[in-house]
C-alpha cells in the first residue's frame, strides 16, 4: 500500500501536503535530476534560492528501479504531474537550440516545469573558462598562472562556430546523417596539445573544420543564403563565436578539449611545487620527504576538482537558468500576494 502511494505522488499531492503544514514550515519543492553526477550541481544551484519559506530536495527520478537519464526525469509518469512543487532538472543538450523543431526539443521547451541548463549540459558550466585557473589551484595548490584558458576556449570557439551553425541547421531539419553529433565531435577534438604552444593543435582543428565545411557547401547547396538568419537566432539564444564551447556536447568539451589543457597544466604546476620544496629543504632529506609527502596528500586529481567546480555562476547562460527558476517560484507574484494580504489584515 505504501509503495502504491509513493509511486503516485504528484506535484498537486506535494502542494496539498505543503498547505497542511504549519505556517512556520517551509514550502518543499522536489527536483528530479538525470543522474548521480547531477545532484551536486543542482544542489549548488538551488541553495541560492532557499530561504525561510522555500526549500528544495534534489532526487533521482525513479524510486522503483535504476532507470536514469533525461527521458526518465521528464517522462516517467512525471510529465503530467510536474508543477510548482515538483520539477524536472535536465541537460538542455541541443534541444534548447533546436527550438521545438524535434519532438524531444518541443517536449522540453513546452513544459515550464522542466528546468534545463541552457548550455548543452552541466559539464559545460564546470568547464566555464574564467574558472579553470582556480580549478588548477584547487588541484595543485600552486597559484602560478601558466596557461590562458579563457583565450584558449575563445579561439577554439571561433574555430568551431561556423561548423556548429551547420550542425544546428541540419539537425533542425532532421538531417542527422549529414553530420551526426559524433562526427562533429571527432572533427573538433583537440589532439596532442602543447600548453606552451597551443596554436599548433588549434590549427589542426581549424583545418579539420574547414575541410568539413567545404564538403557541406558542396553537398548541401540548399543551405546557401539561409545560415545568416540562423546565426542571428542563435545569437538571441546566447550563442556567439566567442562562447560556442558552452553549447557543444558537455562530455566532449570536458574530455577532448578542456582536459587536453587542464591535465598537462596541472602536471607542470605540481612539478614546480615539488621542485620548490626540494630547493627549500637545503639538503635535509627527512624534512624534504616529509614536506613532499604532505604536499602529495594535499593534492587532488584535476578531474575531481572540475566535478566540484562551482565558480560558473557569472556565466551569461547561468543567468537564464536562474531566471527560469524564478519563474517557477513565481516570487514576484507571491510577494504581491503577501503584500496584499498584509494590507487587508491592517484594514
Amino acid at each position: 500500500m505504501a509503495r502504491h502511494l509513493t509511486s503516485n505522488i504528484t506535484s498537486a499531492y506535494i502542494e496539498a501536503a505543503n498547505k497542511l503544514r504549519p505556517k512556520s514550515k517551509k514550502r518543499k519543492i522536489v527536483a528530479y535530476v538525470e543522474s548521480y553526477d547531477d545532484i551536486f550541481f543542482w544542489r549548488s544551484v538551488f541553495s541560492d534560492f532557499e530561504d525561510d519559506e522555500t526549500m528544495f530536495q534534489v532526487m533521482l527520478p525513479s524510486r522503483k528501479n535504476l532507470n536514469r537519464g533525461k527521458k526518465t526525469a521528464m517522462m516517467n509518469r512525471l510529465g503530467e504531474s510536474l508543477g510548482t512543487c515538483m520539477i524536472a532538472c535536465v541537460d538542455a543538450d541541443l534541444d534548447y537550440l533546436l527550438q521545438g523543431h524535434t519532438p524531444s526539443s518541443a517536449k522540453m521547451l513546452d513544459n515550464p516545469y522542466v528546468v534545463h541548463t541552457y548550455t548543452y549540459a552541466i559539464e559545460n558550466y564546470l568547464c566555464y573558462a574564467p574558472s579553470l585557473h582556480d580549478v588548477c589551484v584547487m588541484a595543485t595548490l600552486n597559484d602560478r598562472n601558466i596557461f590562458n584558458f579563457e583565450e584558449y576556449l575563445k579561439q577554439y570557439s571561433n574555430i568551431v562556430y561556423e561548423l556548429f551553425v551547420w550542425l544546428i541547421w541540419l539537425h533542425r531539419r532532421g538531417r542527422f546523417n549529414d553530420m551526426p553529433l559524433t562526427s562533429f565531435n571527432n572533427i573538433t577534438a583537440v589532439e596532442q596539445l602543447n600548453v606552451y604552444k597551443p596554436v599548433d593543435a588549434l590549427d589542426q582543428v581549424r583545418r579539420n573544420v574547414n575541410k568539413k565545411i567545404a564538403w557541406l557547401q558542396r553537398h548541401v547547396p540548399e543551405a546557401k543564403g539561409k545560415l545568416g538568419r540562423l546565426r542571428e537566432e542563435l545569437a538571441n539564444l546566447g550563442v556567439t563565436p566567442d562562447n560556442t564551447y558552452l553549447f557543444i556536447q558537455g562530455h566532449h568539451l570536458m574530455e577532448n578539449i578542456v582536459d587536453a589543457a587542464l591535465t598537462p597544466v596541472c602536471t607542470i604546476l605540481r612539478r614546480e611545487r615539488e621542485k620548490d620544496i626540494k630547493l627549500l629543504a637545503h639538503g635535509n632529506t627527512q624534512q624534504m620527504d616529509n614536506e613532499l609527502s604532505c604536499y602529495s596528500h594535499s593534492q587532488f586529481l584535476p578531474s575531481q576538482m572540475l566535478r566540484r567546480n562551482v565558480l560558473y555562476k557569472e556565466c551569461e547562460t547561468y543567468q537564464l537558468l536562474q531566471a527560469h527558476i524564478e519563474r517557477v517560484l513565481d516570487r514576484k507574484g507571491n510577494k504581491e500576494q503577501t503584500q496584499q494580504s498584509k494590507q487587508e489584515s491592517s484594514l
